[in-house]
């Protein structure tokens, strides 16, 4: 009989018919709707509270004078701008539409019915849809201290493996391996199973023993490094990212790419985002402060968290976190509850400003009674 809720479900393939979409962030204009507020706060979506830097807002009002011209579809200036950047072949760059669409072109391009990828517990939820949307299978590796226990992920590694997805740091614990342990675990790798570092989150990293994968392309001909200006450089609303690999890797990945991915705007911006390293500077020294702020707060409250080093940070409510979320959104407070990742009594903050942070602090206090 046909699907009550949806027939279409009758003639989709049987993979996307089980998939679950991703849902973001509670979008602050959607809240204030519902509630008749007016001043809600979003903490939910690690942006960078600054938002993009005086050089790419430059570059954004220039590049508005010829909207009427598709874009570079080849991305060119960009694409030199971060080959320069990262002293690598730009044959070796793949721009997407945020580096999620990179992480979807993986996928499009590598994997199939019958073949299989590897993600942790505790992972960015869309290595699995990517995984599902082309009818391939996620094995799902449990995690260690809430973060990639990459010996367990080696034990699920086989000949149908394709993909293996890794968040460095991961989202959304905030977690993160050290430079010997993840390139041990690469190199362990079949030249026949491609490893997606995901690094949307290295720039705040501080530890001297974080590596930067992309050192090791050169190397690894199967390795493939994300990269993204949605977080530190504050491009979220222009998605724009890129992924580095081997130019032979790339190739194919652009076989699959949708012309014109990245729009003129987000191509200007992110050229001149390259540039502007004060800007960078500022956003990580304003989260360094906000995770100090959220830390010590936890502490004073009796609350757990998971020690983070991106710009968003974990905590157990010690209580269905569902509820509490409500709570915070009524008092116009967007934060990100992670059931969906295995962690039902915790709610995952992003950094805000420091008036931001104190309110979500004040918030937190209020519904929990502390």
């Amino acid at each position: 009989m046909p699907n009550q809720d949806n027939p279409f479900l009758e003639i989709a393939a049987p993979w996307v018919a089980g998939l679950s979409p991703y849902v973001p962030g509670k979008p602050m204009a959607e809240l204030e709707r519902e509630l008749g507020i007016t001043d809600a706060v979003k903490l939910a979506s690690n942006e960078n509270p600054l938002g993009p830097g005086p050089k790419a807002r430059a570059a954004i009002a220039e590049a508005c004078g010829d909207l009427g011209r598709y874009p570079d579809g080849g991305g060119f200036e960009l694409r030199m701008a971060i080959a320069a950047h990262h002293d690598v072949s730009p044959s070796a760059v793949t721009l997407g539409n945020g580096s999620n669409d990179v992480l979807d072109l993986i996928a499009r391009a590598f994997l199939q019915p019958g073949t299989e990828s590897v993600i942790s517990e505790h992972a960015f939820a869309v290595y699995a849809i990517s995984t599902q949307a082309v009818g391939a299978s996620a094995r799902i590796a449990p995690a260690r201290d809430y973060g990639h226990d990459l010996e367990a992920m080696a034990a699920l590694v086989n000949e149908r493996t394709r993909v293996v997805w890794i968040a460095n740091p991961n989202n959304p614990s905030g977690t993160w391996l050290d430079a010997a342990t993840l390139k041990s675990f690469i190199e362990a790798l079949p030249r026949t199973c491609l490893v997606v570092i995901d690094e949307a989150y290295t720039d705040y990293v501080s530890e001297p023993d974080f590596p930067d994968a992309t050192l090791w392309l050169e190397k690894h001909p199967n390795l493939i490094v994300t990269r993204t200006f949605a977080k530190v450089h504050g491009l979220a609303a222009l998605r724009v990212g890129y992924g580095l690999s081997h130019p032979k890797v790339a190739d194919l990945l652009n076989r699959v790419r949708q012309p014109f991915n990245v729009n003129a705007l987000a191509q200007a911006a992110a050229v001149a985002a390259l540039g502007d390293r004060e800007h960078v500077r500022a956003s990580v020294e304003l989260n360094r402060a906000g995770m100090r702020q959220y830390t010590e707060a936890f502490a004073r409250l009796g609350l757990d968290f998971i020690p983070s080093v991106g710009n968003f940070i974990t905590v157990d409510v010690g209580r269905p976190a569902g509820p509490v979320n409500d709570a915070l959104l009524r008092l116009g407070v967007i934060v990100r509850p992670v059931a969906n990742y295995g962690l039902p009594n915790h709610l995952r903050i992003s950094i805000g400003l420091e008036a931001e942070n104190a309110r979500c602090i004040a918030a937190l206090e209020q519904v929990l009674g502390r």
